[in-house]
């Protein structure tokens, strides 16, 4: 274990950790993170999505820049500030027209679902929620509220009603999953959640912490058909899978809806925190002083955000997700024709996930092997990590700007990896101090 992890496990709370392996980076740049030991390793991870431009990118660092060097205050909550008014401009003219209202900051896509959460019962006064099972929208009180992901300890929402989120490989087959989860929507309608009393559907386009799952085709646009027959808001959880990730700039773009309220976080900054809620003025302007905190709206982070929009449009990022994602998927598809741990390869653009399971008939998960796989691809020089409602899938968020060559060489470390675990060539006590999700 390397003397920075160990500095950090004699200062630091560990209650904000979700380890896999003992990653110490001192530094990075572009698709490449630098290990205190000297090592520099490719990551596939971006911090969870959040370094969306991946490390030290000229762009944030010049908005940055510029952005200290006169500083317009710290916080937009009692003082309106340029980079902040320029940013929630720039967002409204990406979202759908019926989204198209105000814009809400805040610091991570957990306040901003919080808030979100908290908004749309008060502004609607009906007292119910939909989430899936499985969802994961943030860490704070009141986002774990809205969530359904089986390792977050909160409690949930009383008005919470958590629906399946349709597997199309649990079930054998996209129609399939599509008519059991529309189903189990419908007849919970039609018997113990009045939907006059839903206020929102939170949805993920992607459900990425969930196991990366992709929705049939159709799924979420009967969905939101059902949503806009009862007046329910459609709220689409963009944090992680937005932003161009998928290879649209909006996830839902793939499903041909549009949704009432978009929810932006993680690489929405760049790798500096900042969130965004925008939905209709009725909604994000219900009223003042109603979710705040000192310094959201912080002309500094507002000013990152705005570059990472710039650059997403300026460099076609969008279209590289798009291009390298399918490079990235094509490569994880040989593997799994050679490797017998992979179950299924799924998801858009540059947000892929890889299901591991001990037999391809049962779909028994590999959860052991899966967490052996993420610190073995460590050891050869890879970050990436795991995630699903099992721990037992791969997760594939890298930078935006991966290039395909990046993307070979993240395939062949794997390649190694999933071998070296198949083969009995990794010790399982390395797990001891890692337990992931």
């Amino acid at each position: 274990m390397s003397g920075l992890y160990a500095r950090e496990g004699r200062s630091v709370s560990t209650m904000a950790h979700l380890r896999f392996f003992p990653l110490a980076a001192v530094g990075g740049s572009g698709s490449y993170l630098t290990g205190d030991d000297g090592r520099r390793l490719l990551d596939f991870a971006a911090s969870w999505g959040a370094a969306s431009l991946g490390h030290s990118h000229p762009a944030v660092r010049g908005a940055v820049n510029r952005a200290l060097s006169d500083q317009a205050g710290a916080s937009y909550l009692s003082s309106a500030n340029e980079p902040c008014v320029q940013l929630a401009e720039k967002l409204l003219s990406l979202v759908p027209e019926r989204a198209r209202g105000r814009v809400w900051f805040g610091h991570s896509g957990s306040d901003a679902n919080e808030t979100v959460a908290r908004m749309v019962v008060a502004a609607t006064g009906r007292p119910r929620i939909l989430a899936f099972s499985g969802a994961y929208h943030g860490g704070t009180v009141g986002s774990m509220a809205v969530s359904g992901h089986p390792a977050q300890q909160g409690i949930r929402a009383a008005g919470l009603t958590l629906v399946p989120y349709p597997d199309s490989f649990a079930a054998g087959s996209p129609e399939a999953a599509k008519e059991a989860a529309l189903s189990h929507l419908e007849n919970l309608f039609a018997t113990e959640v009045p939907p006059q009393e839903v206020a929102a559907f939170f949805i993920e386009p992607i459900q990425s912490d969930g196991g990366m799952l992709v929705p049939p085709d159709g799924y979420f646009q009967a969905v939101e058909t059902l949503c806009r027959k009862h007046g329910i808001l459609l709220v689409s959880d963009e944090v992680k899978v937005g932003l161009g990730r998928s290879g649209r700039f909006h996830a839902f773009e793939h499903s041909g809806i549009e949704p009432d309220i978009v929810v932006f976080g993680k690489g929405l900054g760049g790798g500096l925190p900042i969130s965004a809620v925008v939905g209709p003025e009725a909604i994000l302007n219900h009223a003042v002083a109603f979710s705040l905190q000192t310094v959201h709206g912080n002309p500094v982070c507002a000013a990152a955000a705005l570059a990472v929009l710039q650059t997403i449009e300026r460099d076609h990022l969008v279209q590289n997700a798009e291009k390298s994602g399918k490079v990235l998927r094509d490569g994880l598809g040989r593997l799994a024709a050679r490797h017998a741990l992979i179950g299924d390869v799924r998801g858009r653009g540059l947000a892929l996930g890889v299901e591991l399971v001990t037999d391809r008939s049962s779909r028994e998960p590999a959860t052991r092997q899966t967490a052996l796989t993420v610190y073995r691809a460590f050891q050869l020089g890879l970050v990436l990590y795991y995630v699903g409602v099992r721990s037992n899938v791969l997760e594939f968020t890298p930078p935006l700007t991966l290039t395909e060559a990046e993307a070979r060489e993240g395939v062949a470390i794997l390649d190694e990896a999933l071998a070296d675990v198949a083969e009995g060539r990794v010790d399982e006590t390395i797990l001891a101090d890692f337990a992931g999700w």
